[in-house]
């Protein structure tokens, strides 16, 4: 499905083409899509011990964006233990701590993804 997708979009060079699975954090880690980076969104209010939950999904992963991180206040989430439990599956794991409603860090995920798709050394798609 895949490739007749991007046969269809015929997306330029240095494209970013963001595929998003549909179901549980379990799935996508298990395919190779040829990605460039495989990047995992997790929710505070999801709970901190996801990374140990799915590791598969974890230690795939390049990056980790932990979003909703303004809802910390209301709730019992402990950003550290799921850091630990993150570099624990991922020693390698980048982590952006974001909120997709105030904007809080944003940029530097932004700034990230830009960095990537000017990566001279980037084969296929982003």
């Amino acid at each position: 499905m895949l490739a007749r997708g991007l046969e269809t979009l015929r997306p330029p060079s240095n494209s970013l083409v963001l595929i998003e699975n549909v179901g549980n954090l379990v799935c996508p880690a298990l395919f190779d899509l040829g990605e460039h980076a495989k990047v995992v969104v997790l929710s505070v209010t999801e709970g901190e011990d996801k990374p140990l939950k799915y590791p598969h999904m974890f230690q795939h992963a390049s990056v980790m964006i932990l979003n909703k991180i303004d809802l910390l206040p209301h709730l019992t989430f402990n950003v550290n233990t799921c850091l630990e439990f993150a570099q624990k599956v991922n020693p390698h794991l980048q982590v952006f701590q974001v909120s997709a409603t105030t904007g809080e860090g944003l940029q530097h995920w932004y700034d990230w993804v830009i960095s990537q798709i000017n990566a001279p050394n980037r084969q296929g798609v982003c």
